[in-house]
């Protein structure tokens, strides 16, 4: 909900941007009716104008998203360290190597694993892997040991 309210509020400060831009444009409209400056600069202006503005409602829109997904974890109850772990299994590291570079014992290790489990109602690591991506908890570019 706070997702759309957020979203809503963009599209108002947008909206309110192109009315503002377009009683501005309608004065420059008429001064350049008076001094004949060519339409096609002027329509070249106002595109340049939008395509900016448009830019910038998709590169803010796409870092909402991305909070988004942090929301996601929490919303499973996923902890910042399991979503860590997380994202080493699915680069293929053993429970060894991640409470390895994690600085924490195996049986931490692998209570946060089974934690994750059981947050996500799956049995094996690659179900585990196989649903974050899907619920884009991780990213699909760990593939493999880097």
């Amino acid at each position: 909900m706070k997702k759309l309210k957020k979203l809503n509020r963009i599209y108002w400060v947008y909206g309110g941007i192109m009315g503002l831009l377009m009683i501005s444009l309608q004065v420059v409209h008429y001064k350049t009716m008076v001094r004949d400056i060519k339409v096609e600069l002027f329509g070249g202006i106002i595109g340049v104008l939008f395509l900016a503005f448009g830019i910038w409602l998709g590169t803010s829109s796409f870092k909402t998203k991305k909070a988004s997904d942090k929301y996601d974890a929490l919303k499973l109850g996923l902890s910042k360290r399991e979503v860590q772990v997380l994202e080493l299994l699915a680069q293929g590291f053993s429970n060894q190597e991640i409470a390895d570079k994690l600085f924490v014992s195996l049986n931490t290790a692998k209570t946060h694993i089974s934690n994750i489990y059981a947050k996500l109602n799956v049995q094996r690591r690659t179900q585990a892997i196989q649903k974050a991506r899907n619920l884009a908890l991780i990213d699909h570019s760990f593939e493999g040991k880097a």
